[in-house]
């Protein structure tokens, strides 16, 4: 290594006399790279033609370098509406007329009520409708918001949502299209951790080799390190390495762990770092014989890099006496992070008496609660009655839940409620049995339609393109001149929204059907259709998210949803409307 530093120096000192004497030629013989043409019509035979040539390669070279350094910059776009303006940084996946959007949508919002959305947002838990709706809005390549809120700023807002979203592929997608590795370090950081909690060190070290740049993040920078020597460069590796040491680096965890793994020292360092995944993973690559066994404070992404390597097979051979470390492996079970069947097996192994279990429900309550947890679990697998077993099941989860446990009898629960009849099961139990039974739901279940119900009728085929505008416009006036006539038709609020929808597009209505609804402006709420007079389009799809919240499209009120189309169609957002339309309109079976 020391005679690599040396010719690491001497390389250094060569190239500083290279360049400074280049440098110097080029001082004396100035070439003026603006007025090439000019010089060479008046220089008729004081010019060869070979360093004629050689004059214009190195002008085409120069503009290549600097269209090359230009393309590894951000994503550059002007606005047709600001071409002599600053160009504008965009950072997105999605081209805005996908999604009737525009560069714009942003401009005119105000930081502040951007803030305050992301705050709300980030209490709820999202449902996949309004998730989606909040990709296209922060996904979208548009120009960043400047009123109250740096560039910065909006983009740890969309690395936030993106990590509690944690779709690896999106993250992986926007991180690489953007070449955003050192603009966001953390959200870098994020994706080749989970990776690594995998144990998939071959897809967090993909992604790094994707970065055109030097990682200025120090994190960044060490896992790039190790990558390097984990695919066979370690010349690569420690040059690097050396050179950030020349810089100043000094991290004496990760040099003896590096060392040890380049193979300068055979000598094992035994020290284990928890300060970070990768940190916790350089521990285990290079010790031979690492044993590390977990504790309460083991942070989660730990404990799922230890079930992922193997490395939680120790307590397969737990005493059922070690009530603490079964109480770690609870927690962790609870946390994901630990299999269920693997608990209940230990349960398995404590030992009752015939009294107790033919007592449970008065016996656990002497127990201490993970005994008390393990003889229910027992009496479960011996109980033959179904009622008694739904009961004794929810006694278990209750056991759980009290101990805010309550996710680590989840996946087991559901697997003994599906060899249940639902129509066995009592009144009293019922609430239970739907609450924690997993309902398969069919996400491309067909459409029926009804031929006399006008927002169910094969018309909302329309909004699949399946209608010329004048078949549309014929059909509808024709389904309403039946309705007009049929004294008991219910006009529905689907129906006002059906209608409303395609005048928005430009079909005509006949005005003589203008009595069969009254349109009504005032069920937006009043900031909204302050952020539509504002055409603030990004910031609409936010607040539009917020009132999904956590529910399904199919479940919300008919109001919600009038309003929610009425703003989609005033900002002409048509293609997300209609698919909005075409989930909560028709019936599915």
């Amino acid at each position: 290594m020391k005679i690599l530093k040396s010719l690491n120096k001497k390389n250094l000192f060569l190239i500083f006399i290279v360049f400074f004497t280049s440098l110097a030629y080029a001082e004396d013989q100035p070439v003026d790279i603006w007025n090439i043409e000019k010089k060479s019509s008046e220089s008729n035979s004081s010019v060869s033609q070979s360093s004629q040539e050689d004059i214009e390669i190195n002008s085409k070279n120069e503009f290549e370098i600097f269209n090359m350094q230009k393309q590894k910059n951000d994503i550059l776009v002007t606005s047709d509406e600001n071409l002599n303006s600053k160009e504008i940084k965009i950072y997105g996946l999605y081209d805005p007329q996908n999604y009737d959007l525009d560069i714009d949508m942003w401009s005119n919002s105000d930081g502040d009520q951007i803030k305050n959305i992301f705050l709300k947002l980030d209490k709820i838990k999202l449902s996949k409708d309004s998730t989606e709706i909040i990709k296209i809005a922060l996904l979208t390549n548009a120009q960043n918001p400047t009123k109250n809120i740096s560039e910065k700023e909006f983009l740890n807002f969309k690395s936030n949502w993106l990590i509690k979203n944690s779709d690896l592929d999106l993250i992986e997608e926007y991180l690489i299209k953007n070449q955003m590795f050192n603009l966001q370090p953390n959200l870098t950081k994020y994706l080749v951790d989970q990776y690594l909690s995998e144990t998939n060190i071959e897809k967090a070290c993909e992604i790094l080799s994707q970065n055109l740049e030097s990682f200025n993040n120090e994190y960044l920078s060490k896992f790039n390190i190790y990558c390097l020597i984990y695919l066979g460069k370690k010349e690569e590796a420690q040059l690097i390495f050396d050179l950030k040491k020349e810089l100043g680096f000094s991290n004496k965890y990760f040099e003896k762990k590096i060392n040890y793994l380049l193979g300068y020292t055979s000598e094992i360092d035994n020290t284990i770092s928890e300060k970070s995944i990768f940190d916790f993973y350089l521990a285990h690559q290079s010790d031979p014989n690492f044993v590390y066994e977990p504790k309460d404070s083991t942070k989660k992404i730990i404990w799922k890099y230890l079930s992922s390597s193997g490395l939680l097979k120790s307590f397969e051979l737990i005493e059922i006496s070690e009530l603490n470390k079964i109480s770690t492996l609870e927690k962790a079970t609870n946390d994901k992070n630990y299999p269920e069947k693997d608990l209940l097996e230990i349960y398995k192994r404590f030992q009752f008496n015939i009294n107790q279990l033919l007592n449970v429900k008065q016996s656990y309550k002497t127990l201490s609660n993970i005994e008390g947890r393990a003889l229910i679990y027992q009496k479960i697998l011996l109980e033959s009655e179904l009622v008694e077993k739904l009961k004794l099941l929810k006694l278990l989860k209750d056991s759980f839940k009290n101990d805010n446990l309550e996710n680590a009898f989840d996946i087991e629960l559901k697997k003994f409620l599906e060899q249940i009849n639902p129509t066995e099961v009592p009144d009293n139990l019922t609430s239970f049995y739907y609450t924690n039974i997993e309902i398969k739901e069919n996400d491309n279940s067909e459409k029926k339609f009804n031929k006399d119900v006008l927002h169910q009728s094969k018309l909302i085929n329309y909004f699949n393109g399946d209608f010329s505008k004048s078949k549309i416009e014929k059909d509808v006036n024709n389904f309403l001149k039946k309705i007009k006539k049929n004294k008991k038709y219910f006009f529905s609020k689907k129906d006002q929204i059906f209608l409303e929808s395609l005048k928005f597009d430009g079909i005509k209505i006949s005005k003589k059907y203008d009595d069969l609804y009254q349109s009504d402006d005032s069920e937006i709420p009043s900031d909204i259709q302050v952020m539509i007079n504002n055409d603030e389009k990004g910031l609409v799809l936010l607040r539009i998210a917020e009132v999904i919240g956590q529910d399904k499209l199919e479940r919300i009120d008919e109001d919600t949803i009038y309003f929610i189309i009425r703003t989609l169609n005033q900002l002409n957002i048509d293609q997300l409307r209609n698919k909005i339309l075409l989930k909560v309109l028709p019936l599915k079976v």
